[in-house]
């Protein structure tokens, strides 16, 4: 369902000034600068009440031990890829634990990136958003060229694979955040060699299909300042990822929100662990067994939350759609071929802020 924004008031005197994402730059130093008063009235972007919230299932949220799909212990590992392929089944998410990573570099990746928000708005201008495929690009909101309501959120975003590139400022940030990416990577490998076995697949399928090792990679950081009005606004809207695998480590401060069976559940991590989500192109290789799940980012007044999200692509040049092997007669192919680059670039990226899925552009029957 999609609803009016919250209304305001009628007497423009009392309203907040009409405000757009390119007038404000950096929500970040605007909050500060805004304390407590009311914000803008183009920040007002709340859709469907946060009131609709499952609790009771956030106690069912999916975990999965990747130090059980790694083992050599085929008993294990058979009941860890049968536990993955649940997960992306019935939820499209799920937590990740012994995944090898470090507590300290995770910590360190954190520090960095609070480090970067921290700079002064002058300092990070050189890194200016110029476009979805800019090698690193910082700006706020979402798609500030494609929504009608703006969003409290200043992000970095940089492309960290095919080719590694990262600001040069702070120091040290480059050198933490080349080490985790490619960690990361290795993680997501596989998580897809487990996932492409969950489908009766040979473990290497879904890589080779999608180029996956010469892949695009992207690390993200959120940061949602406190939002005097956390019921007006969202720190991201509903939305899914345009890619294969999602990886999610936040600061200890709550705000993601997955919608499940209709309704959206609060997800609290456990300590050091990812939060993983399946994506729109693997929602499309599975031919619609796994699907790519609407989540946001919600508010609060008090703390400033962060999150490092590193999204994990085909190959750019790829053309992707369903694995031959899960179409039959009994499961049509239930999604067009597409290079992911123009679905990236023209169909995710370009296309006008609604509440309908963007693989319904690629769907055979937009209805399934």
């Amino acid at each position: 369902m999609h609803m009016a924004p919250a209304a305001t008031s009628t007497n423009s005197s009392l309203q907040p000034p009409k405000l757009h994402a390119s007038d404000i730059g950096s929500i970040k130093a605007f909050s500060e600068s805004n304390g407590s008063s009311p914000i803008p009235s183009s920040y007002h972007s709340i859709v469907e009440p946060r009131d609709d919230v499952a609790d009771e299932l956030a106690s069912s949220f999916p975990i999965v031990d990747f130090s059980l799909l790694t083992s050599d212990d085929p008993l294990l590992h058979a009941d860890a890829v049968n536990q993955l392929g649940k997960a992306c089944a019935e939820w499209g998410f799920f937590m990740l634990t012994g995944h090898g990573i470090s507590e300290k570099l995770m910590g360190e990746v954190m520090d960095k990136s609070q480090e970067f928000h921290n700079l002064s708005v002058e300092e990070k201008k050189e890194f200016a958003d110029k476009g979805p495929l800019a090698p690193i690009r910082h700006g706020t909101s979402f798609y500030p060229e494609a929504e009608l309501f703006h969003f409290w959120r200043d992000y970095l975003k940089v492309i960290t694979l095919p080719e590694f590139n990262f600001p040069h400022k702070p120091p040290g940030f480059k050198d933490v955040a080349y080490d985790y990416v490619r960690k990361i990577r290795a993680v997501a490998r596989t998580l897809l060699q487990g996932i492409s076995e969950s489908l009766g697949l040979e473990p290497e399928a879904l890589v080779e299909s999608t180029g996956f090792d010469s892949g695009l990679q992207i690390f993200a950081v959120n940061l949602y300042p406190p939002c005097p009005q956390p019921d007006l606004a969202l720190g991201m809207p509903p939305h899914t990822d345009h890619g294969l695998l999602t990886l999610l480590y936040q600061n200890g401060i709550g705000g993601l929100q997955v919608k499940h069976d209709g309704r959206w559940v609060n997800v609290d991590p456990l300590p050091n662990c990812f939060i993983v989500n399946t994506a729109d192109q693997l929602e499309a290789v599975s031919n619609g067994r796994y699907k790519s799940i609407w989540h946001r980012a919600v508010l609060n007044n008090k703390d400033t939350r962060m999150s490092i999200v590193v999204a994990n692509g085909p190959n750019l040049e790829k053309e992707i759609g369903p694995a031959p092997e899960l179409v039959g007669r009994e499961e049509p192919v239930m999604y067009k071929n597409i290079k992911y680059r123009d679905y990236f670039f023209k169909v995710q990226q370009m296309t006008k802020l609604d509440d309908t899925s963007r693989l319904d552009r690629v769907r055979t029957n937009p209805q399934n």
